[in-house]
């Protein structure tokens, strides 16, 4: 599994403890940015992380921003992109079930790292169920 990640920010001391926990997994990544706490704009990291996912070059992307609102909608302007916010664990497993995502959008001010990566192993590992799911993903793309 081949995962992108990026954030801004305020999601920029989550991505490092969430990087520690795919180094420490075998997860295999690529980071995009930001590589500090300086202030930086939310879709400069979302489109290239949305790009490289709606492209198939990776599996799945993480997005992390303070709300997570930022880059979800950022992403979510590409066609074939399912970008979920998640801050639950329940939400990552249905995001994948009935949604298909293949983004999840973390709100780096509203999650415990460790629910964090708790959702990304949730996201990571729940299968799209489609069957009468797969018909309403169909109809996203405009």
């Amino acid at each position: 599994m081949k995962i992108v990640i990026g954030c801004d920010h305020a999601g920029f001391e989550l991505k490092n403890y969430v990087l520690s926990y795919f180094n420490d997994k075998g997860i295999e990544w690529v980071d995009v940015g930001t590589f500090s706490k300086d202030s930086m704009d939310y879709p400069d990291i979302a489109h290239p992380v949305a790009v490289l996912v709606e492209k198939k070059e990776f599996e799945f992307g993480v997005l992390i921003c303070g709300s997570a609102n930022g880059v979800a909608t950022t992403a979510n302007k590409h066609a074939q992109i399912r970008a979920a916010i998640c801050w639950t664990n329940e939400i990552a497993s249905l995001a994948r079930q009935h949604n298909d995502a293949n983004i999840i959008c973390l709100p780096a001010r509203f999650v415990e790292k460790d629910a964090a990566v708790e959702m990304l192993d949730t996201f990571f590992n729940t299968k799209f169920e489609g069957g009468r799911h797969q018909n309403r993903v169909q109809k996203i793309d405009c």
